[in-house]
């Protein structure tokens, strides 16, 4: 039976108090009792007055104020104001620009603005995000900048217990950020339903829009109401994702920030060439030769890679660990938390953590593995140089990544710079990345001239193919296969004479010319008749024999067949015969 003490440990000690100060701010359902909710300090900044969080709920403009916020972002500038008026947008700028709170603050003040009953399990707001660390760092932007506000909200990811998830949905959350395999599995079991959405928001609409999510995103999309205000954003919109996004969104405003420079400037990007089987050597060696990399985020391509880097690092005395999807999200959260505080030096990750990683302070972003979508690079180094600060991006390529290196190059619109450290410097990476280093093999003869096309205008100005005179004619030009020395005469030539070729006779230029029908006047009357002439001789003069098949009359290589005789048939008296019967002749039927 169950007692007082049989909730208690084994070894007799209590459990440990439940911690507040760990709690995530959108798992507070836990806390039943009433809070009063903290009043604004301080005045609003009157350099509001001139911008776009003028026009924002004063109660927000305070929470943006004490955040150090006073003058807006050009994503915040142009999205803002018609997110206010009820618009859809497609928005598209570079990382670490504040795009979080561009649509954020619009929100929180559409919803401040027609107050409505609380009903649970009917959110007013969806924020859907592609990773949890995402989902977790645009739940902390919700309760910062709504601190003031009282909205509840909750936030919806795997890897966790969904109990507090389905209580705050319970309680009656206006907002909910999920990501979307949790959101359908809490729809499935009907937790919560999705007819009162009133604002979808697709953050990293480029990954949402995957072929790995958009199924789910679709079956979101058909539970949605029809009358709803869509935002998509991201650091990167190719054409096949717009013309998809279009599709799910009405009149748009598209608001792109410099497409030209999909990288901020204030990141120094550099690679280096090393071998493959260096690389962890080389990023050890860095970590010891550079003090300035005091906060580092290493990508690897896969999770078996960042195991392996975490555990050289340690073995060299730096202190690291992994983020990846093979680890639970508490040692995920643990190890970001860590990383957060400064206990860690290094954060090596994957792909996950290239889009949901906020950390303040990042030295060095350094791409271990290249990505093998162009689009990643942009997301991995821009986890450095947030908010208007500095940053630096190193990537280790090797002989083989040459192929990603030119997609990446070709992507950010420019050549990056290149780092040699002596130790680890391999020439031949360089030289299939197609660099010329000094000691480069030279172009060989037979290669020619590399051809430089120009410009549009001077290819333009060229004449046309069937323009210009042929550059060689083959048997007809004056040198072919002439006899003697390169500079000796050429004999002269009748009118309409063509060149011989050596050890062949002339050719009569008018061979070639339609001759007239023989009619029977032309062959003098008579009808002729064509014999066979004899037979054509060998080089050697004399008559060839006939083939031995040719005098049987069969083909060549077919030798005359021979009639077969038919079958005798059996006599009556053989037949009559009596035949032995089998022992198993009883058990089957007489026909």
């Amino acid at each position: 039976m169950h007692n007082e003490r049989s909730f208690e440990r084994r070894d007799r000690r209590p459990r440990p108090p439940f911690r507040r100060q760990n709690r995530h701010p959108g798992l507070a359902e836990r806390d039943f009792s009433p809070r009063e909710m903290p009043k604004p300090k301080g005045e609003i900044p009157e350099a509001f007055a001139s911008n776009v969080f003028g026009q924002i709920n004063p109660l927000i403009q305070h929470a943006v104020s004490e955040e150090g916020y006073a003058t807006p972002t050009p994503i915040q500038e142009q999205s803002i104001p018609p997110l206010l008026e009820g618009k859809d947008l497609l928005g598209c700028a570079q990382t670490g620009t504040g795009k979080t709170a561009a649509f954020l603050l619009p929100i929180l003040h559409r919803l401040l603005a027609q107050p409505t009953p609380t009903v649970p399990g009917k959110p007013r707001a969806l924020i859907l995000a592609p990773t949890r660390e995402l989902a977790a760092q645009i739940a902390e932007s919700v309760a910062t900048y709504g601190r003031y506000t009282g909205l509840p909200f909750a936030v919806v990811f795997g890897g966790v217990s969904q109990y507090p998830q389905v209580q705050a949905l319970r309680r009656g959350a206006v907002l909910v950020v999920a990501t979307p395999g949790r959101l359908l599995d809490l729809m499935e079991q009907r937790h919560l339903t999705l007819d009162s959405i009133e604002e979808l928001v697709l953050d990293e609409a480029d990954r949402m829009l995957d072929m790995g999510f958009l199924p789910d995103i679709k079956k979101i999309l058909a539970k949605l109401p029809t009358k709803r205000h869509s935002q998509f954003f991201s650091a990167t919109l190719s054409s096949d994702v717009l013309k998809l996004a279009h599709q799910m969104v009405a009149n748009p405003v598209q608001v792109t920030i410099e497409p030209d420079k999909p990288t901020v400037d204030k990141i120094h990007q550099r690679i280096m060439f090393v071998d493959k089987p260096n690389k962890v050597g080389l990023l050890s060696h860095l970590f010891t030769i550079r003090p300035e990399m005091t906060r580092v985020i290493v990508f690897s391509r896969t999770r078996h890679g960042a195991d392996k880097i975490v555990r050289k690092l340690v073995d060299d005395g730096i202190p690291a660990d992994a983020i990846h999807s093979d680890k639970t999200q508490r040692a995920r959260t643990d190890a970001l938390n860590a990383f957060k505080a400064g206990r860690i030096r290094a954060l090596v990750a994957t792909d996950i953590a290239s889009r949901g990683i906020d950390v303040d302070d990042v030295s060095h972003v350094v791409n271990f593995d290249l990505p093998e979508e162009t689009e990643s690079y942009v997301h991995r180094i821009g986890r450095t140089a947030r908010a208007g600060a500095s940053g630096s991006a190193i990537s280790l390529v090797s002989a083989e990544e040459r192929g990603l290196l030119r997609a990446v190059e070709r992507m950010i619109k420019k050549s990056i710079e290149v780092d040699r450290v002596e130790e680890f410097y391999s020439e031949r990476a360089e030289k299939a990345a197609g660099r010329g280093v000094p000691d480069s093999l030279p172009r060989p003869d037979w290669a020619g001239k590399k051809r430089t096309f120009g410009n549009r205008d001077e290819r333009r100005a060229r004449p046309a193919r069937n323009d210009r005179a042929p550059s060689h004619q083959g048997r007809r030009q004056d040198d072919f296969r002439r006899g003697g020395d390169e500079g000796a005469a050429r004999p002269p030539r009748r009118e309409g004479e063509v060149a011989p070729t050596e050890g062949m006779p002339a050719r009569d230029p008018k061979r070639h010319e339609k001759r007239p029908p023989v009619t029977a006047e032309r062959a003098g009357g008579e009808k002729t008749v064509h014999k066979p002439g004899p037979r054509p001789a060998t080089r050697e003069g004399a008559e060839r024999p006939r083939r031995e098949e040719d005098r049987k009359g069969g083909h060549r290589g077919q030798e005359k067949r021979t009639p077969v005789a038919p079958k005798e048939k059996k006599s009556e008296e053989a037949s009559a015969e009596p035949t032995k019967k089998s022992p198993f002749s009883k058990f089957f039927r007489n026909k």
